[in-house]
């Protein structure tokens, strides 16, 4: 096949199809041209709070109605990561939202404080410092830390506000321990998306607003990539 020929597209979702609840466009004209193109495609995010549920429905609010196959969160790389290594799930402590608690639950994983497995953190809008020093108190004791992703900040209308990475630099700073991150740029993710969509790195597209991220995890995996200002 013509190496220069993208058939698949991955495409981020926060500061790339929309902020907040601000569509960027017309999604549903940009979905239909994506249709009549012929491309394949995945939304693939590192933003852990939603469901695939969530995200299916907050597209059908923007006019734009897709499979819920096609939606990757890291809340979902990471309970398969996890899944990989304890089978049958376990306790672990979650710092993260509805998207990654359910993505756990799914693969037998339960929030608890003893015996856990992992600390697993993601965004967490009602963190709290007793969250934290729970986090820190387990790590400290040798637990497997693992981040969604190390995205320090996060779009809304009126502009950039702590993301998953500020959480994991805090425990990071505070235990002296680096989080394995499993969202982009980790391979992880778009190892993830390729298979889901079937196709090769050369002939696939990846979509993104930054460059740390979105585009490195890209480029270090092999796929063409363009960065959306």
């Amino acid at each position: 096949m013509n190496k220069g020929y993208i058939r698949s597209i991955i495409l981020d979702m926060d500061g790339v199809l929309w902020r907040g609840s601000q569509p960027i466009g017309n999604l549903s004209k940009v979905f239909n041209q994506i249709q009549d193109l012929g491309l394949s495609y995945i939304l693939a995010t590192n933003n852990s709070t939603l469901t695939p549920e969530q995200y299916q429905n907050k597209l059908l609010n923007f006019g734009v109605e897709i499979a819920i196959e096609n939606i990757l969160t890291s809340s979902l790389v990471v309970a398969d990561h996890l899944s990989v290594q304890y089978k049958k799930g376990g306790p672990v402590y979650i710092i993260g939202e509805n998207g990654l608690i359910e993505a756990l639950e799914k693969k037998g994983f339960f929030q608890s404080r003893e015996n856990v497995l992992a600390v697993v953190v993601g965004m967490d809008r009602k963190l709290t410092y007793e969250k934290l020093s729970q986090a820190c108190l387990l790590i400290r004791s040798g637990v497997n830390f693992i981040g969604t992703n190390a995205d320090r900040s996060f779009p809304i209308p009126e502009g950039l506000v702590p993301g998953a990475g500020a959480i994991l630099a805090a425990l990071e700073a505070a235990t002296d321990v680096e989080p394995i991150i499993i969202g982009k740029p980790s391979p992880l993710m778009y190892q993830a998306a390729l298979q889901k969509l079937g196709s090769h790195p050369y002939e696939t597209l990846a979509i993104g607003d930054r460059l740390e991220t979105d585009i490195l995890g890209g480029h270090n995996t092999g796929y063409l990539t363009a960065c959306v200002l």
